[in-house]
């Protein structure tokens, strides 16, 4: 059987993909080397890309939907940075597209309580959400991110394993709405997992990278903030450095670091490394790093100069996902016999 990968090199064009984030702060090199580097592989590749900036999401968590216009532009920021270009990708937020989010009504009738009950990704982000009752918003998120990716009809959907839940109610909600109003017609198509390779890293304090965490590296991090969260970084009591993910996580991941910004081997890296011991190693992956980020840092102070760009780089985003999502609107309707 051939692999989603094979058939996206092999005809990229017939290919639509959505990916995004939530902007609750600076994204940084888990993000990086997670989903961001892949997304400009696939914009470059040839894939029409969608990134959302999810900000109604955002509205779950308090303590970061006060401000939301200034996460919203550096998110933004990072994802021109890094290589996103509007020109070929479209980068848009969940409230500037009001037939996205009316999507999410007829959807709802598709699915039943338990099942959104049973979703694991909404069992974790309650049990993280360090708030006495749980909003009808987070339970209901698997079913807004089916709006987000069936309102351009992405057929797909970059995932970690973790997440294969959430696309999978997105397929339930699409295949339930091709049966009771296509008559005979696919509206939708069911979204296919391109499973994530990126590697695991960890955060400075040796769990996982994390902006709520304090315990990354951003990539809007001068060079100097990036050398003293090196530092401070956790190893562990043996001097001899090795690549041993499982018995030596933390010092494993430092390794890694070094070896994805260097293009290199992780292996080689430690054994370059060897008995120098953790300072060295922490001095090769600030090396690393700063070497890696200089020009992604660059670009992004440049167009941090010009904020006007930033928000027309949004706005002829939103136009386009507006457009996109009109029609889908329009199609539902009158799949529904509603179209009056």
């Amino acid at each position: 059987m051939t692999s989603t990968e094979e058939l996206i090199r092999k005809e990229p064009g017939r290919h639509r993909v959505l990916t995004g984030d939530r902007p609750t702060g600076r994204l940084h090199l888990g993000h990086y080397f997670g989903t961001l580097h892949n997304r400009v592989r696939l914009q470059d590749l040839g894939v029409e890309t969608f990134v959302l900036v999810a900000d109604y999401q955002v509205l779950t968590d308090r303590d970061v939907a006060e401000n939301p216009k200034e996460y919203v532009e550096e998110l933004v920021l990072d994802h021109l940075a890094v290589g996103i270009d509007p020109d070929r990708s479209t980068i848009f937020a969940h409230s500037a597209v009001p037939a996205l989010n009316q999507l999410l009504l007829p959807f709802l009738s598709l699915v039943s309580v338990s099942e959104l009950s049973r979703n694991p990704t909404v069992k974790d982000e309650i049990a993280h959400s360090r708030q006495a009752a749980v909003s009808g918003l987070m339970f209901t998120y698997p079913v807004h991110q089916a709006a987000d990716i069936l309102f351009c009809k992405a057929n797909v959907v970059p995932v970690g394993q973790d997440q294969l839940p959430h696309l999978e109610i997105t397929r339930t909600v699409a295949r339930r709405f091709n049966e009771r109003y296509g008559h005979g017609e696919q509206v939708f198509p069911l979204p296919e997992a391109l499973l994530s390779t990126a590697p695991l890293l960890l955060g400075t304090d040796g769990t996982k990278m994390s902006k709520s965490r304090g315990n990354a590296i951003a990539l809007s991090a001068d060079a100097d903030e990036t050398a003293r969260l090196i530092r401070g970084a956790r190893t562990d009591a043996e001097r001899h450095i090795t690549y041993d993910p499982d018995a030596r996580p933390e010092v494993s991941s430092l390794v890694l670091l070094a070896a994805l910004c260097e293009g290199a081997d992780p292996l080689r890296v430690a054994e370059e490394i060897g008995a120098q011991g953790g300072a060295a190693l922490k001095r090769r992956v600030t090396d690393a790093v700063n070497g890696y980020l200089a020009p992604i840092r660059a670009r992004r102070a440049a167009y941090a100069e010009d904020r006007g760009y930033v928000r027309e780089v949004l706005r002829a985003g939103n136009e386009r996902a507006n457009a996109i999502a009109d029609a889908t609107l329009r199609d539902v309707r009158a799949a529904m016999r509603a179209d009056y």
